[in-house]
């Protein structure tokens, strides 16, 4: 067999399982997945003032203290372009993580929050997660109240509102997403 008929057979082998990979199994799942969860094969994007907003799977900065404000992440936000996904893989012994979490606790501190939940320092792997825990949330509440002139009761309505809890308590503590949060707040007291 010569080396022009070898070539001929990989590409027909190539395109067969293109055909198969891409055509047989994914573009059906794809058609399924618009059947059974439209509003999750769509990216979960979230709509306010008839416009996307963000997506409830994808963490935004969010810097104004009128508003919650997610973990800290090793993706660049707001550049224009959408966010990539990925941790800044500092080890934990490595001093330019212990610069980074010190310099968050006491940005933390300076803003009223003495000790900060272990999620408003640390960042998730995906660099994108877009929930806090319950604990995180709360710690911020009185910043928040401050700056939007609210009492702290109104928000914490909010908060047992806007919270996710697991089933039966199991597996997760209770979840914060912070963008549905944020909207909430802003159809609160705009």
């Amino acid at each position: 067999m010569n080396a022009l008929s070898r070539l001929g057979q990989g590409l027909r082998l190539t395109l067969a399982l293109w055909l198969l990979t891409v055509v047989v199994i994914t573009l059906p799942m794809l058609g399924l997945a618009r059947l059974v969860a439209p509003q999750q094969a769509e990216g979960s994007l979230v709509r306010a003032g008839g416009r996307v907003v963000g997506s409830s799977l994808v963490g935004q900065a969010f810097t104004s203290d009128r508003y919650l404000q997610g973990r800290p992440s090793a993706v660049a936000y707001g550049s224009g372009d959408p966010p990539s996904s990925g941790p800044s893989n500092l080890a934990p012994g490595n001093p330019a993580l212990a610069r980074r979490v010190a310099a968050d606790a006491a940005a933390w501190a300076s803003r009223g929050v003495a000790r900060p939940a272990a999620d408003l320092l640390t960042s998730s792997g995906s660099g994108l997660d877009p929930d806090i825990s319950l604990e995180a949330a709360r710690q911020q509440l009185p910043r928040i109240a401050v700056a939007r002139q609210l009492p702290p009761e109104r928000l914490e309505a909010l908060l047992q509102r806007q919270t996710h809890r697991p089933l039966l308590g199991l597996a997760r503590p209770p979840l914060v997403n912070v963008l549905a949060f944020n909207l909430a707040l802003d159809q609160l007291v705009p």
